[in-house]
């Protein structure tokens, strides 16, 4: 039995900090992300001072810094003395209701006072008399904000606190992939913001080569890794979506085959093969949290890419693109077999943009003479893949293979 167990405290020979090459790990320099990081400071500066600020919404691409750059800003603050607001930051992917956001937030500043079986109302009284306290401005941080189950409520009711607080207030700052989730907010929710807005663009394959070789230098032992390999990890991940955490994984998962080979050193290989595993796990993280109606749209091209189509498919070499409104009346289709209501097209249309948003599908507009002029997508992984990890989470086995039939 001590053979499985022989090699937990064998020192490494590729890794020299495995920490450093994860998505998680914040350096003391982001790179390509300076302007970023000051618009962030800028429109939080008020708030720092202790004024009412304007709301903050954050967009981009998953991979893209959001996050990273969000956190740095924060920790930096931290550092600076005699401040008059106090911060929250909440993975909304875990406290994914207004209740959890409020109690996390009593959790944060008022430990003593955070425990189970206080309601809504107390939660949020007790943190506006905490705030009127000393006239403090409570900055709340919310990433991936668009999971919120209750989203309306959460954000109608920090942002209406304002109107409760006689001395301070509270700022809000969401962090979202998806740039029209507030479309989706109730009108009455959407008439309490006041928000400035701000865009991470992806990065290009030249700025995530730059990351990766400022992250090897550090998560690698010298002479570890070769400079192709790193390049070649940068493109995959560029080709993708810019994404520096799927860039990120396929470094650190080619290390991981290097090391399981008992091998010198990282090549082009270890990484060829690392991005397909890699590009498997991206793809099941995107497509099981989407929401139900998103998961049929995808399921919807997923089915039209694989078996065929109505109309004469557009092809350029080996893509594959689909009219649009084929597309919506195959998910129309789909949703009326599950007992759902199909959106309207103009959900549709917006759902489109964050599925393109998130680098699940590609999109562009056909122009005059192809059925007028309508909008072409592309699938960016694999049919049979996407229809798989949709099938096992959205459908029983019934439904899936009754579907996949039509």
């Amino acid at each position: 039995m001590a053979e499985p167990f022989s090699n937990i405290f064998k020192e490494s020979k590729i890794f020299a900090n495995r920490e450093v090459l994860s998505p998680h790990y914040i350096p003391n320099h982001l790179l390509f992300r300076d302007a970023q990081i000051n618009n962030i400071v800028k429109f939080m500066t008020p708030s720092l001072r202790g004024e009412r600020g304007r709301n903050l919404f954050i967009y981009g691409k998953t991979g893209t810094g959001k996050t990273s750059c969000m956190k740095y800003v924060i920790d930096k603050i931290r550092e600076l003395p005699s401040l008059k607001a106090k911060i929250s930051f909440v993975n909304c992917r875990i406290y994914n209701s207004r209740y959890r956001v409020l109690n996390k937030i009593t959790s944060d500043h008022m430990p003593l006072y955070a425990k189970r079986g206080y309601g809504i109302i107390d939660i949020y009284e007790r943190i506006i008399n905490w705030i009127d306290e000393d006239g403090k401005v409570l900055i709340v941080a919310l990433d991936e904000v668009d999971v919120v189950r209750d989203l309306d409520d959460l954000v109608y009711t920090l942002t209406r606190a304002n109107s409760d607080i006689k001395s301070g207030g509270i700022m809000m700052v969401g962090i979202s992939n998806k740039v029209s989730f507030k479309d989706d907010l109730d009108p009455r929710s959407r008439s309490t913001l006041y928000e400035n807005e701000l865009a991470f663009p992806p990065y290009n394959s030249k700025e995530l080569g730059e990351i990766l070789k400022d992250r090897a230098a550090n998560g690698f032992k010298s002479g570890r890794i070769e400079g192709e390999a790193i390049s070649l990890a940068a493109a995959h991940a560029a080709k993708e979506s810019g994404d520096a955490r799927l860039a990120l994984k396929i470094l650190s998962k080619a290390g991981e085959i290097a090391e399981e080979k008992d091998l010198d050193c990282v090549t082009s290989k270890e990484v060829n093969d690392a991005a397909k595993e890699a590009d498997e796990e991206i793809a099941y993280d995107l497509v099981y949290t989407l929401p139900e109606h998103q998961k049929l749209i995808v399921y919807a091209i997923a089915l039209l890419s694989g078996q065929g189509s109505k109309y004469k498919k557009l092809t350029e070499g080996t893509d594959t693109y689909i009219f649009s409104g084929e597309v919506y009346s195959r998910y129309a289709a789909l949703a009326d077999s599950l007992h759902r209501e199909a959106k309207s097209s103009r959900w549709y249309r917006k759902y489109i943009s964050d599925l393109e948003m998130q680098g699940l599908i590609v999109t562009y507009e056909s122009g005059k003479g192809i059925r007028g002029h309508t909008k072409l997508i592309k699938l960016a992984y694999q049919p049979d893949k996407i229809k798989s990890i949709i099938e096992k989470g959205l459908f029983n086995e019934t439904e899936a293979t009754g579907e996949a039939a039509r």
